[in-house]
């Protein structure tokens, strides 16, 4: 994974500033992007992780009642079926903290991002020639 120190101890004080509960599902959901995308960029990005590759990928933040998981919004709608079951919004979900996190649907989505930003990143260079 592409990272620098720095930037691990900025998302390690994010963290850290929640409540162990919270905190214990935060590392989980950073660790379950990471092994989706391993070569991601790990960074703070307004004011929250994020994850970088060939573009932004996806966000993650921790709240008082939930974690919100940013994908963007073509990571919602092509995992509307699944994400349905949370509070959700265009760009967004809700993974309650009195609930397991679905690393599955996560690392799916995560996975889907990698590709859809490979792809743009594609034509994106057939473009410059």
């Amino acid at each position: 994974m592409k990272t620098q120190s720095a930037k691990i101890n900025e998302i390690d004080s994010y963290i850290a500033g929640f409540p162990k509960d919270t905190q214990n599902l935060l590392q989980q959901l950073r660790e379950t992007i990471m092994k989706a995308a391993p070569d991601a960029e790990e960074l703070i990005s307004y004011q929250m992780p994020a994850y970088k590759f060939n573009g932004v990928l996806v966000y993650f933040a921790g709240y008082k009642n939930h974690i919100g998981f940013y994908p963007g919004a073509s990571g919602i709608e092509t995992f509307k079926k699944e994400v349905s079951v949370f509070k959700n919004a265009k760009g967004s979900v809700q993974f309650p903290l009195d609930k397991q996190l679905p690393t599955k649907l996560i690392t799916k989505i995560v996975a889907f991002r990698v590709k859809e930003n490979l792809a743009k990143a594609k034509i994106k260079a057939k473009k410059k020639r």
